[in-house]
């Protein structure tokens, strides 16, 4: 029977490229498009893996490359901006623990080594391409592709990022809205002596921090209040990261000294979005930033998205009915996962962006990842 079915994954981020290794090691006939001809396959800087993500990546059998392409950690730091290490807090193993509590990578590599297990399960991958949805039925979907065929498909899962125009074809109205909060993010060469992810706290920025990618790489970051996007020169942008970061200490003049070349710089708004009451019409469903976004201030932006495709696939392999009551319960099984990530992240910026003293940031995350640990 799983031969016979079809689906179409529109986007090729974690949560696309996820589901359709899942589904295509199920026996479903898959095929993925992505916008982008480049496959994002050399965007961004870097990423913080938390357990709760490597057990997907276990699953999806690509543990091996991302534990040898990236760096393992078990802790944080708290730093004072001069560098002052303040306190050291030993991570939760979300994943179990037999998993690390964290990996950093480059966040290009992670997304190669998706991309080499998408073409690994013999999906049929088209770049450069959109998908339009015609119109559906109880049975299927009907799409048009952007290379002008059009087709029919048993399921479309919509993965296209929080812009989703599949989101928004589909009548579900929901949009990402800024919280207040955008970051700096850059690649460095690693200091041999920073070995974990440390966090400083006040300075210009609302939260300095950097967190080990490889051996020789790390990423760095600088929060700050959102800003007109608009009136900042991309040419600018290595000179605006700097300016906040040389006031740091510790690692950050080696660090800082690095940030010279503003094309390897990026700046982006912090979003919060979750989509309320189901996340599929027909059968047509969401998946991963089409679906819900938060800040990274738990670093489980990644994580949340590629949970979405694992525990989508297990509904879709494990029924031989795909209707209503399995989308609803995939839905309702993600957002209580889902919904306490969101506010928490939503959360701890909004106390610093009020300036709150005593607020219980250690207490929130501790709760919120102590659930993590909870298979999706």
């Amino acid at each position: 029977m799983t031969e016979d079915r079809t689906v179409l994954v529109v986007g090729g981020g974690a949560a696309g490229n996820a589901a359709t290794v899942l589904l295509r090691r199920a026996g479903f006939g898959v095929d993925l498009v992505e916008a982008k001809d480049d496959w994002n396959a050399t965007a961004g800087s870097g990423i913080t893996v938390q357990g709760n993500a490597l057990r997907v990546l276990r699953e999806l059998g690509v543990w091996d490359e991302v534990e040898a392409s990236g760096y393992g950690f078990g802790s944080v730091g708290i730093t004072a901006p001069d560098g002052t290490v303040l306190h050291v807090q030993d991570d939760l193993r979300t994943g179990g623990d037999d998993l690390p509590a964290t990996v950093g990578m480059q966040r290009p590599r992670l997304q190669q080594i998706l991309i080499g297990a998408v073409r690994a399960s013999g999906a049929t991958v088209r770049l450069g391409t959109t998908a339009e949805i015609l119109g559906q039925d109880a049975d299927g979907v009907d799409v048009r592709l952007s290379d002008g065929t059009e087709h029919r498909y048993d399921l479309v899962i919509a993965a296209d990022g929080m812009g989703s125009a599949t989101r928004a074809a589909i009548g579900i109205t929901a949009k990402p809205e800024p919280t207040g909060m955008a970051i700096w993010r850059v690649e460095a060469p690693r200091p041999a002596a920073v070995t974990r992810t440390d966090l400083a706290y006040g300075g210009p920025a609302f939260i300095a921090g950097y967190c080990p990618t490889s051996e020789t790489t790390l990423y760095a970051y600088a929060v700050e209040a959102n800003r007109d996007r608009a009136a900042i020169a991309p040419s600018s942008y290595a000179d605006e990261m700097r300016g906040l970061t040389r006031h740091y200490g510790g690692f950050w003049p080696e660090i800082t000294e690095h940030i010279t070349d503003p094309a390897k710089v990026n700046y982006t708004w912090f979003d919060r979005m979750l989509v309320e009451g189901s996340w599929h019409r027909g059968r047509v469903v969401l998946v991963g930033d089409a679906a819900h976004c938060c800040p990274p201030t738990l670093a489980q932006g990644a994580a949340l998205s590629l949970e979405d495709a694992w525990v989508l696939a297990q509904l879709l392999t494990g029924s031989g009915t795909w209707d209503d009551a399995l989308f609803r319960a995939y839905y309702e099984r993600r957002v209580a996962r889902v919904r306490p990530v969101v506010e928490a992240s939503v959360q701890i910026g909004q106390w610093q962006l009020d300036g709150v003293r005593d607020a219980d940031v250690p207490g929130l995350m501790g709760r919120t990842m102590a659930m993590l640990r909870e298979l999706p």
